[in-house]
């Protein structure tokens, strides 16, 4: 099973082997993406410019500034910097299920929740959203990756695609696909994981490291 926010395997497999076993979902993006890195890093690809300069140059040729406003969309000009760095901040984080109310994470400037940060109902119908804000310049590939692990052994790692974003004062908002918990005696307990927002330069915007818990129902409190 692929969580958005952490899951153990998926319940079709988990009575057989005691989350012991290992899938890697992988979407939009191969394995080998790291294998590339040092070659990517290799190539030269022209001087670079910052997104303002970008929609400065040739502003008095019509026909190219609409080229530009086309490709780009819409730009917030007041939302654009001088720097060259896209700035990614995440606003919140909520897991939407349609058995209850969603669950709205607080996310620590550190990435690193204190204690229990959610119980999952096993068997659970339920989808990650986030919002986020961007800044300064375009983000290019922004992508998602989760690890879990069960009594110190993985058992989930997913990547997802989220796409490329301008910058604008006004938030986007992002779903992911539905997910189903696990379910039964040896799914319920409680799980390690390390979720991860990263681009096509693997610049890293937001990590998580934190513990939720697999029940037989949702927890009261929350």
């Amino acid at each position: 099973m692929s969580l958005a926010v952490g899951a153990g395997p998926s319940s079709s497999n988990m009575d057989d082997k005691a989350g012991s076993a290992e899938k890697t979902t992988t979407n939009h993006r191969p394995e080998s993406d790291d294998d590339n890195e040092e070659e990517n890093r290799n190539l030269h690809l022209g001087p670079q410019y910052t997104l303002k300069e970008q929609l400065e140059k040739d502003k008095d040729d019509e026909s190219l500034r609409k080229w530009k406003e086309q490709l780009l969309g819409g730009v917030d000009i007041n939302n654009i910097g001088e720097t060259l760095e896209p700035e990614v901040k995440f606003l919140s984080v909520a897991i939407v299920s349609p058995d209850r109310e969603d669950i709205v994470l607080s996310i620590p400037a550190d990435g690193k929740p204190e204690g229990l940060w959610f119980t999952l109902k096993e068997a659970s119908h339920y989808r990650l959203k986030f919002s986020f804000q961007v800044s300064n310049n375009i983000v290019s590939g922004l992508r998602y990756t989760n690890t879990v692990w069960k009594t110190g052994v993985k058992v989930d790692s997913t990547k997802d695609m989220i796409g490329t974003f301008s910058p604008q004062l006004e938030p986007y908002t992002h779903e992911m696909p539905e997910e189903t918990a696990p379910s039964g005696f040896l799914a319920r307990g409680s799980y390690t994981a390390k979720s991860k927002f990263l681009d096509d330069d693997n610049k890293c915007y937001l990590e998580i490291n934190y513990t939720f818990d697999i029940r037989k129902d949702w927890a009261a409190t929350e």
